[in-house]
């Protein structure tokens, strides 16, 4: 059973892989077997340390994925850096917040923009090379937002519900080419993106009233289910958004 979680000779890409999700999930993957790149508008030194430490290789790739001009770049420097690519986990993203009746162009396209925009054309870029070498894992990060409405962050909600349809569409297209493609909805995590939400005493205690597992999810809580979608174990998952959320979507 554990060889089918193994993800040993693998390579993946990881983005936002400085802090929070990213380094959780790029650490889960390294403890599995695989060598990362981490992709990032910032440094990822510390998550780099924490994948060498368990003998993998890392490799920094610092990339500003509000355009899609450094995605080639991102899928050749990870292949020449590290050799191969087995696993793309598009995790970089943000967030703007403010009535929809005050919401910007420019807080709308630089939001689209890096979630969902550049997430298919890193797609794009590794499904190329993933179907010509025969197979590949993509795993997108949505959001619970991907099936809720949220308020206040329509340009966040309207690029995580695009990222599960997207999924849905790759996976339709590249399942018979041997590339699995799915897709993560994390639900309250605490980081950096939710420092405030956790430090506003009355929405603190909203969020966790209902989340049945009673607490915020920690980065390490998605690595279980980001190796289970990039390794062997999940050859016959395709198109799914699985939520990791503590049961919030449950409630």
């Amino acid at each position: 059973m554990t060889a089918m979680f193994d993800l040993s000779g693998k390579t993946a890409i990881v983005t936002g892989a400085n802090t929070g999700i990213g380094q959780g999930i790029a650490t889960a993957l390294a403890q599995a077997g695989a060598d990362v790149a981490l992709v990032g508008r910032s440094s990822a030194d510390e998550t780099a340390e924490k994948i060498r430490a368990l003998g993998r290789k890392a490799a920094l790739i610092r990339a500003d994925l509000s355009t899609i001009e450094p995605v080639q770049e991102v899928v050749d420097r990870t292949l020449s850096e590290l050799g191969g690519l087995d696993i793309l986990v598009n995790n970089a993203g943000i967030i703007r917040r403010a009535d929809a009746v005050e919401f910007t162009e420019e807080d709308w396209d630089a939001v689209v923009d890096t979630n969902l925009k550049s997430v298919f054309f890193l797609c794009q870029a590794a499904g190329r090379h993933m179907i010509g070498q025969g197979g590949g894992k993509i795993i997108n990060i949505a959001s619970m937002l991907s099936f809720q409405g949220g308020i206040r962050v329509p340009s966040y909600t309207a690029s995580k519900s695009g990222v599960a349809g997207l999924t849905k569409l790759l996976a339709n297209e590249w399942a018979g080419k041997g590339i699995n493609v799915n897709a993560i909805a994390p639900g309250y995590i605490a980081t950096n993106n939710t420092a405030a939400l956790q430090a506003d005493e009355g929405r603190n205690r909203q969020i966790l009233e209902r989340i049945p597992s009673g607490r915020w999810g920690d980065p390490s809580d998605l690595g279980g289910a980001a190796v289970f979608l990039a390794s062997s174990a999940s050859d016959y998952v395709q198109g799914h958004v699985l939520a990791v959320d503590g049961g919030w979507l449950a409630r």
